[in-house]
């Protein structure tokens, strides 16, 4: 199974679909936060069919409106600061901050740790533990990137955009 992995939208759209456009034909969306407004949240769930998982970054704004936004779309789960979810098989977790990935890929509690806020594209093995910043999307720092995690290999590939 392919799982799409995104981070600090920061309300660039095109960017968005960009990342959208690279990642269809993935089963699953995980988003590490900063999509910042609901609207971004919006042209998310119309751009991908799949299953969307949603952390809360620290620029993510109006949280009521994006719920209710998520409320519109039966793909979209909206868990707050943290999420651990399991997909064909595997233990995934999802934080925005990377102090706390690196301690819940050190727990070796999961296959699979994601998460975004340092703009900063990078895969490291913790034990048996993948961890995984996917990059920004909104190309800020110079690279446009996201990712897509393999289930069967349990490796990623990191995609400039």
């Amino acid at each position: 199974m392919k799982i799409a992995v995104i981070s600090d939208v920061h309300d660039h759209l095109q960017e968005l679909g960009r990342a959208l456009d690279q990642v269809q034909g993935c089963k699953a969306l995980l988003c590490c936060g900063d999509l910042c407004a609901p609207f971004s949240l919006r042209a998310m769930a119309e751009g991908f069919p799949g299953e969307i998982h949603v952390v809360s970054g620290n620029n993510d704004g109006d949280p009521l409106l994006l719920s209710r936004v998520a409320q519109q779309y039966d793909q979209v789960i909206l868990h707050g600061v943290y999420a651990e979810i399991e997909l064909d098989g595997q233990r995934i977790a999802l934080v925005h901050y990377p102090r706390l990935a690196e301690g819940l890929a050190a727990t070796a509690d999961y296959d699979l740790v994601c998460h975004g806020h340092d703009h900063q594209a990078r895969q490291a093995r913790v034990g048996r533990t993948l961890l995984l910043n996917p990059g920004e999307v909104m190309g800020w720092k110079g690279r446009s990137s996201c990712a897509i995690y393999d289930t069967t290999t349990r490796s990623a590939e990191i995609i400039d955009l």
